[in-house]
């Protein structure tokens, strides 16, 4: 088996008690060989008396053996053991400190950061568990409480049709986005749980961004923003065509989400060697730093003041999905100046 290159020192070894064992025989033997010369024992004694001063000796020897297996091999076995105890019972704060005082690792050294490692996965995991079900609570809350309100004002009486019309509309809304909080999520659960089979096919991606498109239409004529298409004549890649349709939604949803009224969006379209690339620029609010590198996360909303618009499951799907037919999602934002999603795929 290949050595691990993070062990840079030597645990005790097997040669290591052996000499040992031999160094302690040695020395008791050579002590119970002094002593017999010294008080002159007689000859008829001699045997007997020496047999029992090997004995003596070579228990000694073990003892001092086991002493080193018990430090150098039984002690760390012991603690690993606790420790994975604790973890058994939930506790995920659990970490084993180095026993060596020089810094260098050996087996069990490089055995308990793997050991921690796995611990701190555990602990993500969880939190990440955790997490999960407080924001489905959540979002599924919202909707339910609107739909109840409704539903209550609905039984009042004379209530004229145009309130009536309002608030059938109003539980129609949350309904539907109780509906699309669902099948984002199902949707999320079968890609992370590799039930989706990509159904791969050559085609025409230009056709598909322009069909997408004009779905929203009606959308940023109401906010008033200005769409600025620029594509090739065609692009062909492999991919699943109803895959990269939630794609292009998902970003040119967003990019209207957080474009305010008279703003730009543009999407643009151009093969860099052996790339389809497709850009989503807006020119909204846009996203620190910190809000970049989570924003691909579930239910991570960056801008808490559009956060009825929607559920922080459609970026997170949208990675998910890239990742799934080879591809790549990138995003560039600086705040006040909006933000640019990139999303490249191999070329047919």
């Amino acid at each position: 088996m290949k050595r691990d290159p993070r062990i840079n020192a030597k645990s005790v070894t097997w040669g290591s008690y052996l000499s040992m064992f031999l160094l302690m025989a040695f020395v008791s033997s050579a002590t119970l060989a002094v002593y017999i010369a010294q008080t002159g024992m007689p000859e008829s004694q001699l045997f007997l008396f020496s047999a029992v001063g090997l004995v003596v000796a070579l228990s000694a020897a073990g003892c001092g053996v086991f002493a080193l297996v018990r430090r150098h091999m039984l002690r760390p076995v012991r603690r690993l053991s606790e420790a994975a105890q604790q973890v058994a019972e939930g506790d995920f704060s659990v970490r084993l400190a180095p026993m060596r005082g020089d810094g260098k690792k050996d087996e069990f050294e490089v055995l308990f950061d793997d050991f921690n490692t796995m611990v701190g996965e555990l602990s993500s995991t969880e939190t990440l568990k955790t997490d999960f079900i407080s924001n489905v609570s959540h979002e599924m809350k919202t909707p339910l409480a609107v739909i109840k309100n409704y539903a209550e004002l609905l039984e009042t009486p004379g209530l004229s049709d145009s309130d009536r019309a309002e608030y059938t509309k109003s539980i129609q809304d949350a309904a539907s986005k109780m509906t699309e909080l669902i099948t984002n999520i199902l949707r999320l659960n079968r890609i992370e749980n590799q039930k989706i089979v990509p159904e791969i096919k050559r085609y025409d991606v230009c056709r598909q961004l322009a069909e997408c498109l004009l779905q929203f239409e009606s959308r940023w004529e109401e906010k008033n923003i200005e769409p600025d298409f620029d594509f090739e004549d065609s692009a062909y890649v492999n991919a699943d065509e109803s895959l990269l349709e939630l794609v292009w939604n998902n970003l040119m949803s967003n990019a209207l989400k957080f474009t305010e009224p008279g703003g730009a969006v543009t999407v643009r379209e151009r093969t860099e060697g052996g790339k389809v690339v497709v850009s989503f620029a807006d020119t909204g609010c846009g996203m620190s730093a910190e809000a970049q590198k989570r924003i691909f996360d579930k239910f991570y909303q960056g801008d808490t003041s559009h956060a009825t618009e929607g559920n922080g499951l459609g970026l997170a799907l949208v990675a998910r999905v890239m990742t799934l037919l080879g591809g790549a999602i990138t995003v560039e934002s600086e705040l006040g100046k909006g933000s640019t999603f990139t999303v490249s795929l191999p070329k047919a």
